[in-house]
């Protein structure tokens, strides 16, 4: 179990230093912290890692419209999983520069090619909330990790932040809880259906 930013980053290192590109994905349920541990690991180890969101294979606003899907965003059918996991092949190969999507979150829509991976990176540290989800085309994505962390955290706080995030987005006091205590929560029992596939636990500040 890792405890620490500290403990996270000497983790990460080590994977770095073994020879050849390794992958590092990092899940957990929505509001566990994740994005915030990956983002501290790859900004530890500068140019030896590149961060790369699940988020940025976020179906645009206008198609979940289109699929009646908008209502739920967030959901695994509301990304193009096929689409994440084949950038994760084109990124093990590490020959040439692979261009990955961001998720903006100002926006709430995808930005195409934000993201450089060059050849010369060791370490791609990747999170999301489907990464070890067995079903559907998110399940080709656990074979495409080296290693797997799950970032835990004490329910009320995880429900706080969630609602907090929400509320900062621009979602009104009621509809953010809405969201987090529906869409966000349906979700998150599926990720926690997947921890037992996990290698590493996070549990930064204890439970």
């Amino acid at each position: 179990m890792l405890e620490s930013v500290a403990e996270c980053v000497e983790r990460a290192e080590m994977l770095a230093r073994v020879a050849g590109r390794r992958v590092l994905g990092i899940t957990g349920a929505p509001g566990a912290g994740k994005t915030t541990v990956a983002r501290r690991v790859a900004a530890a180890m500068g140019e030896r890692a590149v961060y790369v969101p699940m988020d940025g294979f976020h179906l645009a606003q206008a198609e979940l419209l289109r699929l009646g899907r908008a209502d739920r965003k967030g959901a695994p059918d509301t990304f193009d999983a096929a689409g994440y996991a084949a950038l994760l092949r084109r990124v093990r190969e590490g020959e040439e520069t692979v261009y990955a999507p961001e998720f903006r979150r100002d926006l709430e829509e995808p930005i195409a090619g934000a993201i450089a991976i060059t050849p010369s990176v060791p370490l791609i540290v990747t999170e999301g909330n489907y990464l070890l989800l067995e079903e559907g085309p998110f399940g080709a994505v656990a074979a495409l990790l080296d290693e797997s962390w799950f970032v835990d955290v004490a329910e009320d706080l995880r429900m706080s932040r969630l609602v907090d995030r929400h509320k900062a987005f621009g979602k009104s006091p009621e509809a953010a809880h809405e969201w987090a205590y529906g869409s966000d929560q349906r979700n998150a029992v599926l990720v926690e259906g997947a921890r037992d596939r996990v290698d590493v636990l996070v549990r930064l500040g204890g439970r």
